[in-house]
């Protein structure tokens, strides 16, 4: 039976720790910060990276170069016969069409996975993959069955200043500020290809509220199957936020799904640059029935 590594690109919100602890490889995802270059969770924690962005440094998301992601996958082919590699959406990010043309010079050991998720959504599509390996299923196998559940998961997120999406040139300056001045909070949503605007309100109650019905609503009829079958999960992503909020925001969840458990992670930091901090996010994913 063929050993089968499991890897993804930190935009699972996987750190390098939790990924030694699970067994699973972590590509650390670049930043350049004022022309340097930076590695998520290497040299570059959390609290460094909101630090940068709060004093306005210039922050942009890079993809690994083709050389890092090569030793990469060389190194831990020096262990395992074959890779699972999960990186992020090919909608969000180049990185994965990249990975998949330097694959095809791995005779078939490197699977890459064009997963079409994100944050705690990649995560669950990396803790199922590693779940199959374990079982002995194979990498070609284990990437069909993820990109065939790949479109089942929702992100739906409130930003709490549109000073990021503007700097990013997804609105308008004169658009920030007339946000800005009627407390307009925007929910965003992340189905798969793109972040896109899914509904403008105002205060955060109201957000709130949005983003609560639009997930009841996907999963009483979009995946109301998969939820009868226990096969959807349910999960909270936040961007730098005072604990408080973020305690009730979880409870509120909570009491609205109280057949889920819920887990709880910080936005990676590739979404988190372009909408900076004080996010709240609502997702959810299906999961392998296989794992």
């Amino acid at each position: 039976m063929a050993r089968t590594a499991v890897a993804t690109d930190s935009n699972s919100g996987i750190t390098q720790a939790q990924g030694e602890e699970l067994g699973i490889f972590v590509l650390p995802m670049p930043f350049f910060i004022k022309g340097k270059l930076h590695f998520e969770d290497i040299d570059l924690t959390q609290e460094q990276f909101y630090q940068m962005l709060e004093q306005d440094c210039p922050v942009s998301t890079s993809q690994p170069s083709p050389g890092d992601l090569i030793d990469f996958w060389n190194n831990i082919l020096k262990e395992y016969d074959e890779i699972v590699y999960i990186p992020m959406s090919s909608g969000l990010s180049t990185s994965c069409d990249t990975a998949i043309v330097l694959s095809e010079d791995f005779d078939g050991k490197v699977q890459v996975v064009n997963n079409q998720r994100i944050s705690v959504t990649l995560r669950q599509s990396v803790l199922d993959a590693k779940k199959m390996a374990n079982r002995g299923v194979s990498a070609i196998e284990i990437k069909k069955i993820l990109e065939e559940d790949a479109l089942d998961a929702s992100i739906y997120l409130m930003v709490d200043t549109l000073k990021y999406l503007k700097k990013g040139g997804r609105i308008t300056p004169a658009a920030a500020m007339i946000g800005a001045v009627l407390s307009i909070k925007p929910v965003l949503t992340i189905q798969g290809e793109k972040l896109d605007a899914f509904e403008k309100v105002r205060g955060v109650k109201q957000a709130k509220k949005v983003m609560l019905k639009a997930m009841k609503k996907d999963m009483e009829k979009r995946f109301a199957k998969e939820r009868a079958a226990g096969l959807m999960t349910l999960q909270v992503a936040y961007s730098h936020i005072d604990q408080e909020v973020l305690d009730a925001w979880v409870a509120e969840v909570k009491e609205a799904f109280p057949d889920f458990s819920v887990h709880v992670d910080p936005l990676s930091l590739s979404v988190a640059c372009h909408t900076g901090p004080g996010v709240l996010a609502i997702t959810c994913a299906k999961k392998s029935a296989i794992s």
